[in-house]
């Protein structure tokens, strides 16, 4: 039986007092409601998103701080990632700004930058991702990822797609904050729909730039 009945204001709560009680007794006095307020909820919907989106998990709470000088012990937003090839796939992130839905990919190996620059730069792949980033700006996403400065070397610097052949990395987000479906069933539907749009660009990386 679903009971899944969407992600509760208090996981934005909860992010927000992190941000101000990032220490392992705030943590460990409030971990109940990470379990039921964040945990719990996010599983549920990733569990009724796989049917069509493939497995997710949820990325651990706690930082790596072994080599960062900002020793805070806890993430302050909990990410998600339905993996379709490593690396690529649908992320999900709830944080005290709200919700946060996108796609894409954020890894790359010398070989997947080389298929990615060598298919932006063809002309029949270039122009169908050209069309699917466009669309995808247009729906409200915002193009992101780890780019260079200027075009890489072997390119033209007034190359038609010079832009995207400045990505190491592709993604695209949107932050939706907190409106009322997010709390309600709705928010599984909400997100199909935005992963959705996102699925033309999840599936040029696999086709053209897989890792």
């Amino acid at each position: 039986m679903n009971t899944f009945a969407g992600i509760p204001p208090e996981a934005f709560r909860f992010y927000a007092e992190l941000e101000e009680n990032n220490n392992r007794e705030w943590w460990l006095g409030h971990k109940d409601t990470y379990d039921s307020a964040v945990k719990e909820p996010l599983t549920e919907l990733l569990a009724g998103l796989e049917p069509e989106f493939g497995p997710a998990r949820l990325f651990r709470p706690y930082r790596d701080i072994r080599f960062s000088q900002d020793k805070s012990p806890y993430k302050t937003a909990q990410g998600a990632f339905s993996t379709r090839q490593e690396g690529v796939g649908f992320y999900l992130q709830v944080s005290a700004d709200g919700l946060l839905i996108g796609g894409g990919y954020h890894s790359h190996t010398p070989a997947q930058l080389a298929r990615f620059r060598a298919a932006t730069d063809a002309s029949a792949s270039g122009a169908a991702l050209q069309e699917i980033v466009d669309a995808v700006a247009g729906a409200g996403f915002t193009i992101e990822g780890e780019k260079l400065k200027t075009v890489p070397r072997g390119f033209a610097r007034d190359h038609p797609r010079a832009e995207l052949l400045k990505h190491k990395s592709l993604s695209a987000g949107v932050e939706v904050g907190q409106p009322e479906w997010v709390s309600t069933p709705a928010v599984q539907d909400e997100v199909a729909a935005r992963w959705r749009q996102l699925r033309p660009l999840v599936e040029w990386v696999g086709r053209y730039a897989a890792p």
